[in-house]
C-alpha cells in the first residue's frame, strides 16, 4: 500500500484503527505514537543513519518503524501482538530506497525478554557489526527489559529508549535527587544516560496519565569493576531499603553485627549518619567490596 501520510500522524493512526478495528491493548502496555515530531525527534536521538543496523522492540503498528527505514535503518522489530502483522505488512512502504519492503524489514513474532539475538538475527543482520536499540517501551515492563538488553550477547551501540519520564529521571538521576536509587547506580556503572526528549502524554493515543521521555544509553568504555554484579546490585538494594533511614540503619540486614557496621563505615571514612542517595557510585561499589571481604 502506498500512502504519502506517515503512519505517526493522528489522521493515519485513526484510519489505521478503523480500517483493521486494532485498540491499544492494556494487558501490553500499548498507546499509539501519533506525534510525527517526536517520532522523529526519538530517530535523530538514535542517530540512525543509512546501514545502520536497528533492533526495534514492540513495532505497534509502525509509527517509528516507518521513520526508522526512512532514514536509512535495517529494522529487525520484535513483537508479540498477533494483531499487528497484517498491519505492519500492508502499511509500512512497499519499497525503501528502491528495495523491497522484506530485505530491510524483519518481524519477529517472540517476546523480547526471551530473544536468542545470534539465531533470531542471523541471515538478516551481518552479526559482526554492531546494532543500535531502539524502543517505545511499555511503562510496567521498561526495567526487565533494560536489564534484559544489557545482559544480552547483544552487540549494541546504544539504546534509544522512550519510557515513562519517572523512570527515564531514575536512569539520569545523580547523589543527592530523590530520583537516585538502584536504577540509576545499576545502570551507571555501565552506561551514559542522555535525556534526550519528553515527550507529552498528548502525543499518545490513547493518552495515558503520564509524560515520556527518551533516554539514549551509551556504553562506557569501561564498566565500574564492581565486582559480582548480582551480589552489587542487591548490596545497593538493601542500602536503599529504608530510604528515609540512615547507612548504617540500612546495612542491618547486610551486617547485623553493629561493632561490624561501624568498622566497615569508619575504615571507609563513610559518615553513618548519611542517607543512601547522598552517596556516590564509588561509595557503594567500596562497600560491596568490603562486605565481600568480611564474608570471605
Amino acid at each position: 500500500m502506498t500512502n504519502r501520510i506517515p503512519i505517526a500522524s493522528p489522521v493515519r493512526t485513526a484510519a489505521i484503527v478503523n480500517r483493521y478495528f486494532v485498540h491499544a491493548k492494556k494487558n501490553l502496555g500499548q498507546n499509539f505514537l501519533v506525534d510525527l515530531d517526536a517520532v522523529q525527534g526519538i530517530v535523530r536521538a538514535a542517530g540512525i543513519e543509512p546501514g545502520d543496523q536497528v533492533v526495534e522492540v514492540g513495532p505497534g503498528i509502525g509509527s517509528l518503524t516507518e521513520q526508522l527505514l526512512l532514514a536509512g535503518g535495517k529494522v529487525a522489530a520484535y513483537e508479540v501482538d498477533q494483531s499487528l502483522p497484517e498491519i505492519l505488512a500492508n502499511e509500512l512502504p512497499e519499497k525503501v530506497d528502491g528495495q523491497d519492503l522484506d530485505q530491510r524489514f524483519k518481524l519477529i513474532m517472540k517476546d523480547v525478554l526471551k530473544a536468542d539475538f545470534a539465531t533470531d538475527l542471523a541471515g538478516f543482520f551481518d552479526l559482526s557489526k554492531p546494532v543500535k536499540v531502539v524502543a517505545n517501551l511499555p511503562y510496567y515492563i521498561t526495567t526487565p527489559i533494560i536489564f534484559n538488553l544489557l545482559e544480552s550477547s547483544l552487540d549494541f551501540t546504544s539504546l534509544t529508549l522512550m519510557m515513562q519520564k519517572e523512570v527515564a529521571e531514575r536512569l539520569a538521576a545523580q547523589p543527592g535527587s530523590k530520583a537516585y536509587g538502584p536504577l540509576s547506580i545499576a545502570v551507571q556503572t555501565q552506561m551514559s544516560v542522555d535525556l534526550a526528549l519528553e515527550v507529552g502524554h498528548a502525543s499518545f493515543m490513547p493518552q495515558p496519565k503520564v509524560d515520556s521521555a527518551v533516554v539514549v544509553l551509551t556504553p562506557l568504555e569501561k564498566s565500574a569493576d564492581v565486582g559480582d554484579r548480582k551480589q552489587f546490585n542487591r548490596v545497593v538494594k538493601l542500602c536503599f531499603a529504608q530510604r528515609r533511614k540512615t547507612l548504617a540503619n540500612n546495612l542491618k540486614t547486610l551486617l547485623p553485627d553493629k561493632e561490624d557496621r561501624e568498622k566497615l563505615l569508619a575504615d571507609l571514612d563513610l559518615d553513618p549518619r548519611q542517607r543512601p542517595e547522598q552517596l556516590a557510585i564509588s561509595d557503594f561499589i567500596r562497600i560491596s567490596q568490603a562486605i565481600a571481604e568480611m564474608n570471605k
